[in-house]
């Protein structure tokens, strides 16, 4: 098998009813065995592109080659190859966990004992074994999430893609499922990885490509892509809840609030000792503040002028 797994060549795809394309001009080539991540803000058209690699959505021009295969004549090569776990997440309603994870190896050729066994280990691994007797109609959205991720990964396909597959989950399991990603990347497989959580994909991944409007805004490994901000210092300060006067941060002209109490200040090097300076008279008005080196969503937030990706 190819050690190029996708190559995606000059792909649009437009929508009658849209203004812009969704996705305009992408071109990526995506290795056999690495975690590959789509980072961008809602409306990047990152689960457009992923749609396109799965082989459900037809593009308007370009060309995707699936392991050489071209996927515009051939879209039946996706459905042998590929696992897709799509960001809203379908499971049969009268299914239970067990059922549905044991029942999609069986489809994709595993071995009855190896396809229980396997399933048995998501179940384990996952914390499912206090709802096997639940239908999916009324499991928790973070539990449907993880079934999901147990019936995409399972049987390692050769493509795994997973848009935001820790969505709904707690830190500690969400632990689990980057674990887990990993792992079944050890394997051979190539995962395709769309997320939010940033801080916690940048552990997992091998390369990445920032997106925005529907374009590649960079590509590369993380530590490349950081090596574009490499100077800058995160100085991230969340205020207390009873504290009314912020004029203290008028001294910052440019930090960003992040939502409710937190505030963010991107810093050159030599600028962080005058920061604390004027930080330190101001500690009564402050619950936490931190100093970080920067992270990819600033690598985006530099590029986009002024998107973050969390949504």
């Amino acid at each position: 098998m190819s050690e190029i797994a996708y190559e995606i060549r000059d792909l649009v795809k437009s929508y009658p009813s849209a203004k812009t394309p969704a996705n305009d001009g992408i071109s990526l080539t995506i290795r056999r065995g690495e975690v590959f991540g789509l980072l961008g803000p809602n409306g990047a058209g990152k689960s457009t592109l992923v749609r396109q690699l799965a082989g459900m959505l037809k593009p308007t021009s370009g060309t995707i080659h699936l392991f050489g295969h071209d996927l515009l004549k051939d879209p039946q090569t996706a459905s042998n190859w590929v696992a897709l776990q799509p960001q809203n997440i379908w499971l049969p309603a009268q299914t239970k966990p067990r059922e549905v994870i044991e029942t999609t190896g069986r489809l994709r050729g595993l071995p009855p004992a190896d396809a229980k066994r396997e399933a048995e280990r998501f179940i384990e691994e996952f914390g499912l074994k206090d709802h096997l007797e639940k239908k999916m109609q009324i499991l928790s959205g973070g539990l449907r999430r993880l079934v999901a991720t147990a019936v995409t990964l399972i049987g390692n396909r050769p493509i795994v893609i997973l848009d935001e597959p820790t969505n709904d989950l707690d830190p500690e399991i969400r632990r689990v499922v980057w674990n887990r990603i990993r792992e079944t990347a050890r394997t051979g497989s190539t995962v395709i990885l769309v997320t939010h959580n940033v801080v916690e994909a940048e552990q997992t991944l091998d390369r990445v490509t920032i997106m925005r409007s529907g374009r590649i805004l960079a590509e590369g490994t993380p530590a490349e892509l950081k090596a574009r901000i490499s100077r800058q210092i995160r100085l991230e300060m969340v205020t207390r809840p009873d504290t009314d006067n912020l004029s203290f941060l008028q001294a910052f002209p440019n930090v960003q609030h992040l939502g409710q109490q937190r505030f963010l200040l991107l810093l050159e090097q030599d600028q962080v000792e005058s920061a604390i300076a004027d930080l330190l008279p101001h500690l009564q008005n402050l619950e936490d503040f931190r100093i970080v080196t920067s992270n990819l969503e600033d690598i985006y937030f530099e590029l986009s002028g002024g998107d973050r990706i969390a949504g």
